[in-house]
């Protein structure tokens, strides 16, 4: 079995969580998430805690396993505390302001971008030159981010462009003569 799908998943009090054969769905104060696992993978309820096992002792369901635990792990935090990733704007003239359910962004381009945001993610700008995305679903968040940032990416001259907060960019040196 999956070193990964041996531990339980703790269900936190506040999360309400309903395992059917073909249907999981997760509920809490950040919203509501579901998920339809493999049919090599079974998960079982037991308590306050959900348990992942396969179906059979294949090579597969043993990845499945793990795979599947990570899933319902990150669906049961994204309900009770939710995902959140930062980003920063490096630029002379670039900006972001957060209107709604729209991401206003100034990139140096001849034109303003403006980014429609996804329904159940909350896009946020604390400053100018920060945005800050929160969800329950994390993989959501991640690609909701992932897709901000490729608007333009940092180079590696003089550093600007959109990047993760946490992200270090490598500076190349300039050509000499």
């Amino acid at each position: 079995m999956s070193r990964i799908a041996k531990y339980p998943v703790p269900i936190p009090s506040g999360v309400d969580v309903d395992v059917a054969r073909e249907r999981i769905s997760v509920k809490g104060p950040n919203g509501e998430l579901e998920l339809a696992p493999h049919p090599l993978v079974q998960v079982d309820r037991d308590g306050d805690e959900l348990k992942v096992s396969t179906r059979d002792e294949s090579k597969q369901a043993t990845a499945i396993a793990g795979t599947t635990r990570a899933l319902v792990n990150n669906m049961v935090v994204g309900v009770s505390q939710g995902f959140e990733k930062k980003l920063s704007i490096v630029g002379v003239g670039y900006r972001a302001q957060a209107q709604g359910q729209k991401l206003n962004l100034t990139l140096g381009f001849s034109h303003p971008v403006e980014y429609a945001v996804p329904e159940g993610i909350n896009v946020e700008t604390p400053s100018q030159t920060e945005i800050v995305v929160k969800g329950a679903d994390k993989q959501r968040v991640g690609q909701v981010a992932a897709e901000i940032r490729r608007y333009r990416p940092p180079e590696p001259y003089k550093g600007k462009g959109i990047r993760y907060s946490d992200e270090h960019v490598v500076r190349k040196q300039a050509k000499k003569k």
